[in-house]
């Protein structure tokens, strides 16, 4: 198993999760109830899933793509650690990751 923490978007409410290896940050949220709209189900159209990722984990990701940095251009209150959630897919090496949802979002589709 593999420890993720979602942090809300006024740092009050903490949520320790455990996950399986291969699965997607994204539905992981979702299954706990976080808000984390993913409009595009995961195909990188939006930017709905943005998450703010601790510093400290931030350098054990995967490298951000281009398409996902420009849908990151998109999302409101992005910062330097910001990664779409759908695009984040747990392993190991990611044990104990700690992200933290952003205080708004914005939907590019305009659904």
């Amino acid at each position: 198993m593999i420890r993720v923490r979602f942090i809300s978007a006024d740092g009050e409410t903490i949520h320790d999760l455990q996950a399986n290896e291969g699965d997607r940050l994204l539905d992981v949220g979702q299954a706990d109830g976080q808000p984390l709209e993913g409009t595009c189900e995961g195909q990188m159209a939006c930017s709905t899933c943005h998450v703010i990722v601790d510093a400290a984990d931030f350098a054990r990701l995967d490298p951000a793509t281009e398409m996902e940095e420009d849908m990151l251009d998109l999302a409101a209150h992005a910062t330097r650690t910001s990664r779409l959630s759908c695009q984040i897919f747990l392993d190991k090496s990611l044990d104990g990751l700690t992200v933290r949802i952003p205080s708004e979002s914005r939907n590019m589709q305009g659904r």
